[in-house]
């Protein structure tokens, strides 16, 4: 069938096709406006962007991470979800596997895959500029199952973002 003849809903000219898309089309959620009310893990700052709770998504979660500098994470993974990272600025070392013996390191404009139950380590590699990352998983929540029985490669530092949710744990 050629597409001239292919016709959808969407291709509607009535008030209700146009107005539809008004309040459930395209969302633009400004960078001072993300959400840091979400799972968090020690020594990283997470905010939400994209989420079930914001924008209605269904399949996926995206937002920011900071961290600090010469900061290390605590140890933890996502359970079956998918993670991207995007470096935006600043040197990033994942560390992985039962007790981190795997590293590689990432800086802007890279990309990072972690797969699902990997249990990993985010380190800030520079010591005086804090690495910022775009977050991507394949969720509408952020699962995070932080990891103590572990003993790492690389022990976190005792750098803890603390806010009402998220107690010290010390």
């Amino acid at each position: 069938m050629s597409d001239q003849h292919h016709h959808h809903d969407h291709d509607r000219d009535d008030k209700h096709g146009e107005e539809r898309w008004k309040h459930n089309g395209v969302r633009v959620i400004k960078g001072d406006q993300l959400d840091g009310n979400t799972a968090q893990t020690p020594g990283m700052y997470r905010q939400a962007a994209i989420n079930h709770a914001r924008v209605g998504a269904q399949k996926i979660w995206a937002g920011t991470v900071a961290i600090e500098p010469n900061a290390k994470t605590g140890v933890h993974h996502h359970g079956p979800l998918e993670s991207v990272i995007f470096v935006i600025r600043g040197k990033a070392r994942m560390r992985w596997g039962d007790r981190l013996e795997y590293v590689a390191e990432a800086g802007p404009g890279d990309f990072i895959y972690v797969p699902p139950y990997v249990p990993h380590q985010e380190i800030n590699a520079d010591p005086e500029h804090p690495l910022e990352c775009v977050l991507v998983r394949s969720d509408n929540e952020a699962v995070v199952v932080n990891i103590t029985d572990i003993d790492p490669v690389e022990k976190p530092e005792e750098i803890y973002w603390v806010d009402p949710i998220h107690k010290h744990p010390g």
